[in-house]
């Protein structure tokens, strides 16, 4: 059975930093596409950022470019994100993903939350 959980959310101040992690377990994923989401209170979910199997192939929506950093460790079938230069608009439940390629996602996780103050 396939599970990811998310760890590394809470409560930070505006400029702050945060690493979530997130752990896939049940099969490996050397091959997959892994990749970060959220979704504020009242607002749809939205792409945050991927990296493809080969480590080279990242890819970040337009307001955290800059700012958050996707990597992988194949090893430990894990996936960061590192956030820094947080703001309030970051403010949203994070959930990790994977799937066989960068926009198709099979497996998802059950989120950590991630609150910024002013």
């Amino acid at each position: 059975q396939v599970q990811l959980v998310e760890s590394g959310g809470g409560l930070v101040q505006a400029g702050g930093s945060l690493r979530l992690s997130c752990a896939a377990s049940g099969r490996t994923f050397s091959t997959y596409a892994m990749a970060w989401f959220r979704q504020a209170p009242g607002k749809d979910r939205e792409f945050v950022g991927a990296i493809g199997w080969l480590y080279t192939s990242t890819h970040y929506t337009d307001p955290v470019k800059g700012r958050f950093t996707i990597s992988r460790d194949n090893a430990k079938n894990t996936v960061y994100l590192q956030m820094n230069t947080l703001e309030p608009g970051d403010t949203a439940v994070y959930y990790c993903t994977v799937g066989p390629r960068i926009g198709e996602y099979a497996y998802w996780g059950q989120g950590t939350q991630v609150t910024v103050s002013s």
